[in-house]
């Protein structure tokens, strides 16, 4: 199952010609993942507070269509794997109006400890939270 996050573009998106900049992209599928996140019931801040963060380990991306000033788009996110403490995630970036697939990326994310930064094992409770959303 995929979990969709609606974003519309706006002008700060945007460079000079109204085409989303090309980093952008890293944003809404970053904002994408923590709402995946939130709407399971985990909090960022939360697993901050526990002393555990999610860092950006790898990211694939490739760009295939440009979005414009304000294009309504879906951003999907898949769990491809978990394991110890990585989270590999598919993401896809949509235009809404017609489903054209603009941008797709491969995230891995690795749960570290605050204060050392050192890998720390995913919850039990963290990985039933979100296996749903796992292909």
């Amino acid at each position: 199952m995929s979990f969709e996050f609606p974003f519309r573009v706006y002008v700060e998106d945007t460079d000079m010609g109204g085409i989303v900049y090309y980093v952008n992209y890293l944003k809404f599928f970053e904002r994408a993942r923590t709402e995946l996140l939130r709407a399971v019931g985990i909090e960022q801040f939360g697993l901050q507070q526990q002393g555990v963060l999610f860092v950006v380990h790898d990211v694939q991306c490739r760009y295939l269509q440009s979005a414009k000033l304000d294009d309504e788009l879906i951003v999907e996110v898949e769990i491809q794997r978990i394991s110890g403490a990585r989270i590999c995630f598919s993401q896809r970036a949509l235009r809404a109006s017609d489903n054209t697939l603009l941008c797709t990326a491969e995230v891995v994310v690795v749960s570290v400890s605050a204060q050392t930064m050192k890998p720390v094992r995913l919850t039990s409770d963290l990985i039933e939270k979100i296996k749903d959303f796992t292909v």
